[in-house]
């Protein structure tokens, strides 16, 4: 795949450096916008706007979705009014929104200066609701048809009215002040007799939203029903827009990534790493490397608190590394599992004891063979004595127990309490294990080393 955006980005910059503009522009009518988007990256900022202009209108629109909000900027700084009037015309309304909540103020300004009243309505409607809920990623695009229509008819009004929707595939059918009653296929209307009423051949049976549901939980719904738009009502059962299989992919990796930077203990962002500067990731990485500094301490005061054993008997020195690693890696290991449970709602918080019960059985197999490998190792190849032996092993067999017992528990109760349960993921869970493994290390030093 990089090899193919290789080549269309040096095709498209030889045929423009070229002033083959014909030839340009027959060659990329034929290509995916989403392809498109992405060999554009490599154009520079002069060159970029003539490309762009080559497209076909519709085309144009698609591809200007596709691109990443610093290109779509640099674009509509040298737009003409007309030619940004023309893209505005023919984005959908999600597209239009998302479009608007990434630019800055001034280019917002001149986007919905161009965009026509009813869109201008439409968005600004939209942007009301929650962020990250159902209705901030609808589109107001849908086929609405009314129950009494027959197929005929119903067909005839798709085809009038189509051209302009997100989706046609799935059609909505709803009565006064646009309450939803049911959910009809293109597939249905054109198999069906043509005199048959909408009300006859409908799926009353619809699974809908609401606008304030988290758009999370509204992008998990297509995977569980294998939907291609979800509907979005109001509190009143009043159909205001839907929500499609592609804003559902787009939720999920923005959602996934969100997971990933919350684990690695980094404060989200929506902005591409290249598009990012040093000072902006600094100040995304900066809060929780400062917090797991401080919480770190603790684990040197244990250090300091028992300082006396370990002069006693050095030795114990050299293990502390392997148990603090172990314990944090065993604990990453069950919050990463029960996170993606939780995620993907396997695992619920009545679930706390069958999970609790289901890791102390893995941690008790996995620190046991730990600690009978560890102690062959202690006794043959670092020769020490087997009381040493047995402290460090009984405190890795100890040490896994809790870490898994922790890093399942910690996730499932920052859900319970309302907290984003990657918070608790792999940083945060290392520290508390890093403290836990030193107490029970050194507790087990003075109850079999007399220490």
């Amino acid at each position: 795949m990089k090899d193919k955006i290789t080549l269309l980005e040096e095709t498209i910059i030889k045929l423009a450096e070229a002033k083959k503009y014909a030839s340009l522009r027959d060659f990329l009518a034929t290509l995916n916008p989403a392809d498109l988007a992405e060999s554009f990256a490599a154009l520079s900022d002069q060159l970029l706007p003539l490309v762009f202009r080559l497209l076909p209108k519709a085309l144009a629109a698609e591809v200007f979705v596709e691109m990443d909000p610093e290109q779509q900027a640099t674009l509509i700084r040298g737009f003409s009014d007309v030619e940004l009037k023309a893209v505005v015309e023919e984005l959908y309304v999600d597209d239009a929104v998302d479009l608007v909540e990434e630019m800055p103020a001034n280019v917002v300004s001149r986007i919905l200066l161009q965009a026509d009243p009813e869109t201008r309505k439409m968005i600004n409607e939209i942007l009301q609701y929650p962020e990250d809920s159902a209705g901030s990623v609808m589109t107001t695009e849908f086929v609405e048809l009314r129950a009494d229509m027959t197929a005929a008819r119903a067909i005839a009004h798709i085809r009038a009215v189509g051209l302009d929707k997100e989706t046609i595939n799935t059609c909505y059918i709803t009565g006064k002040s646009h309450v939803l009653q049911g959910v009809i296929s293109i597939r249905t209307l054109i198999l069906a007799d043509e005199k048959a009423l909408c009300r006859d051949i409908m799926n009353p049976h619809v699974v809908s939203v609401t606008t304030r549901e988290d758009q999370e939980t509204v992008a998990q719904m297509f995977g569980k029903y294998n939907f291609g738009a979800l509907p979005v009502v109001d509190g009143d059962n009043r159909l205001v827009g839907i929500v499609t299989m592609d804003d559902a992919l787009d939720i999920l990796e923005a959602e996934t990534t969100e997971d990933m930077e919350k684990m690695a203990a980094i404060s989200p962002s929506d902005r591409p790493y290249l598009s990012t500067s040093p000072f902006e990731i600094w100040k995304h990485r900066i809060p929780w490397l400062l917090l797991l500094m401080v919480s770190a301490t603790f684990t040197g005061l244990v250090i300091t608190r028992f300082e006396d054993a370990l002069a006693t008997c050095t030795v114990l020195v050299a293990y502390i590394p392997m148990l603090m690693d172990t314990g944090g890696n065993a604990g990453s290991q069950s919050s990463v599992t029960v996170i993606r449970g939780l995620s993907l709602q396997e695992i619920r918080f009545r679930d706390i004891f069958r999970v609790m019960g289901k890791e102390a059985v893995v941690s008790i197999l996995c620190g046991a063979t730990l600690a009978a490998c560890n102690l062959v190792k202690l006794l043959v190849l670092d020769r020490v004595s087997f009381p040493v032996a047995l402290v460090v092993c009984l405190t890795l067999l100890m040490t896994v127990v809790v870490s898994k017992l922790v890093g399942a528990v910690l996730p499932m109760a920052a859900k319970r309490v309302g907290f984003d349960p990657t918070v608790m993921a792999s940083p945060l869970i290392t520290t508390v294990v890093d403290i836990l493994s030193l107490l029970i290390y050194f507790q087990a030093a003075s109850i079999f080393l007399k220490l």
